[in-house]
């Protein structure tokens, strides 16, 4: 419903409307809320179509369907017309002199969340539901034997329209649940339907590379891939030829799968990427592909859309670059501590692939280091730190680990980003990844804040690189590093995706776009369709159907994006929390990260770090180090609670 609202609130002509849609295009045509000009329909100027938004207040916000950029509209709790978060609604714009432009709901279109998360509770020798977002008592539509006859604590999908329990998740003591809350919050499943399931078995498990006379075959060379050691879905590997300087990134050729509109290419779409749990992924594509075929496996024939990038040793610039499809296969499977180890010297072990590998590894690696270190000069770098959880067999917390970036995760990095810059040139309409530059008032705030723990510095807009590198160099001396990396991530603009190329800032590219992970984001399999046909030029209808698509697809998995790190997020907190709960009372070393309302702080301790916990206390400074009481864990809404050590 949600492509379709926004093609309405940009334009459509109703021959693309789809048999799905056509009630409600015919209600909204019935309406008068769409006008018609020229064969398109179009929303009238004087309505909205959105997504509500509400505070803890009641007060509504409604988030506009469109590919400008409107002001969210305030909608007072009356004016609702019974819509609740996430729902989609049509809405009215109501015109006062002065204040926040508003609305008000005409019509609920369709209910975002259309089950509740709720467990129950026994209060005053009842049996009640209590919605774990929010933590209100909720009627079910159950007697109270049947609700008495379920353990305390059991975690159940609530319909909302008639209150009836959907299903039961779990139990709270039982930590294997969190997964199921965290992707029920937010509507994502990981069973794919049975089409989908049977198209993909239908591939197979094996590449028969006869059956491609068409691909070039480079099974001969040694392409190789990195990736965490708990990864099973490869979608990159790289070769590169040391004495002619041209660097192979192969990349899993998954549009020669997933055909536009298949069963599997609908529920791609409907997911957006990859969710990643410490346990586990909930993969976009079915784990047939995304595991099996897809997969660039150590030694297996694999489909791999292959750039073929010529780099001038001299200028550290790529002379020029080939695109094409191929059959490769991968020599071996590396994890990054493994090749960190080689990059350090390190060669216990080694076997003859490896040896053949590293000639061209070890070379690739001091190249890269060059062209990197060119490219900071007008891009920014930010310490990058990521928590690694272990989990037990029963999905309790046993230890956190800090993950920074490594010269083998630098290596792959740049080599993608090269690939990636590649596939933008050659794209003359596609969905780019875009980073615009932070605004006036964003550096300013943030440059107030460090200036409350001394750092000072004055506004450069003229080379915003510059003062990013002066201003971390004073987080360095100051040892607050990646905490001002934080700071100076927060206050950019969000990376996202988009028809329109306006660069990337933070890379310092003007062109760039996402195409070397098709197995876990569906803008990357996208841009490889549209590669492939603009290259082929044989289907222009098909071509163009395609480019009409871009606008929305682009502004679907930006948000799409967004709610799969929410779900990660969601995860983890509920696995603090419950570590928190069995360890109350012990002693955390942490550092202060907001100040703003309730004070918040994260661990950074060698027992866990990464841990957020909020505060009872409130005379604290930004940055400040301290040692932190567990207070109290609430596994139902993933908050860890905690006070200062003197």
């Amino acid at each position: 419903m949600k492509e379709f609202l926004l093609k309405v609130a940009t334009g459509i002509k109703q021959k693309d409307v789809l048999k799905k849609d056509e009630e409600l295009f015919s209600s909204l045509v019935r309406g008068k809320f769409v006008k018609q000009k020229g064969g398109i329909y179009k929303l009238d100027s004087k309505y909205r179509l959105g997504v509500i938004d509400l505070s803890r207040s009641g007060l509504g916000f409604l988030e506009s369907f469109s590919v400008k950029k409107y002001k969210d509209l305030v909608i007072e709790g009356y004016d609702l017309n019974g819509a609740t978060k996430g729902d989609i609604v049509l809405a009215k714009r109501v015109f006062s002199k002065g204040g926040r432009p508003k609305a008000k709901v005409l019509e609920v279109l369709h209910k975002e969340f259309a089950v509740t998360i709720a467990y129950t509770k026994e209060v005053d020798g009842k049996v009640v539901g209590v919605n774990i977002k929010t933590d209100m008592v909720m009627s079910i539509a159950s007697s109270q034997k049947a609700l008495k006859q379920l353990p305390l604590g059991s975690v159940l999908k609530i319909d909302n329209y008639t209150n009836g329990i959907v299903e039961v998740l779990g139990v709270l003591d039982d930590p294997k649940v969190d997964e199921k809350i965290s992707l029920a919050l937010y509507n994502k499943k990981e069973e794919f339907p049975k089409k989908a399931i049977l198209e993909a078995k239908s591939y197979g498990d094996e590449v028969d590379k006869s059956m491609y006379p068409d691909r070039l075959d480079l099974t001969g060379l040694d392409f190789c891939t990195i990736d965490p050691p708990d990864a099973k879905d490869f979608d990159d590997a790289i070769y590169f030829d040391k004495e002619k300087k041209i660097l192979y990134v192969a990349i899993a050729d998954v549009s020669h799968y997933v055909s536009h509109l298949s069963n599997i290419d609908k529920e791609a779409k409907s997911r957006g990427f990859t969710i990643y749990f410490p346990h586990k992924a909930v993969p976009m594509l079915p784990r047939e592909l995304s595991e099996n075929i897809c997969s660039l496996k150590p030694e297996v024939d694999r489909l791999a859309h292959i750039y073929k990038i010529y780099i001038d040793e001299s200028t550290l610039a790529v002379k020029k670059s080939e695109r094409f499809e191929a059959v490769i296969k991968s020599k071996r499977r590396y994890t990054y501590d493994k090749v960190d180890e080689f990059l350090a010297g390190k060669f216990d072990g080694v076997d003859e692939v490896d040896e053949r590998v590293l000639e061209f590894l070890l070379p690739l690696k001091k190249l890269l280091f060059k062209i990197r270190d060119k490219r900071l000069q007008n891009g920014c770098e930010f310490r990058s730190e990521e928590v690694r959880m272990s989990l037990d067999e029963e999905q309790n917390l046993l230890k956190t680990k800090i993950e920074v970036e490594t010269p083998s995760h630098a290596l792959i990095e740049d080599a993608m980003l090269l690939a990636n810059k590649e596939a933008a040139k050659d794209l003359s309409q596609g969905i780019f990844r875009v980073h615009e530059a932070p605004s006036f008032a964003k550096i300013e705030d943030m440059l107030d804040t460090l200036a409350t723990i001394g750092i000072y510095s004055e506004i450069d807009n003229e080379n915003l690189y510059a003062k990013i590198r002066d201003l971390q160099k004073k987080a360095d001396e100051k040892d607050v590093r990646a905490e001002v990396d934080r700071l100076i991530i927060r206050a950019q603009q969000q990376a996202r995706y988009t028809q329109e190329n306006k660069g990337h800032f933070g890379l310092g590219f003007d062109s760039y776009t996402h195409f070397t992970s098709p197995i876990r984001r569906y803008s990357d399999l996208v841009v490889h369709r549209l590669l492939k046909a603009y290259q082929s030029g044989e289907d222009e209808r098909a071509l163009k159907f395609m480019i009409s698509e871009l606008e929305i697809i682009a502004l679907r998995v930006s948000e799409l994006e967004r709610e799969s790190a929410k779900v990660a997020w969601d995860f983890m907190d509920r696995k603090y929390a419950r570590w928190a709960v069995q360890n109350k009372g012990t002693v955390l070393k942490a550092v202060i990260t907001d100040t703003d309302r309730s004070p918040i702080c994260h661990t950074v301790d060698e027992k866990i770090s990464g841990m957020r916990i909020f505060l009872l206390d409130r005379d604290v400074d930004l940055f400040e180090k301290v040692d932190v009481e567990i207070v109290e864990g609430h596994i139902t809404s993933g908050k860890v609670i905690g006070r200062l050590v003197f």
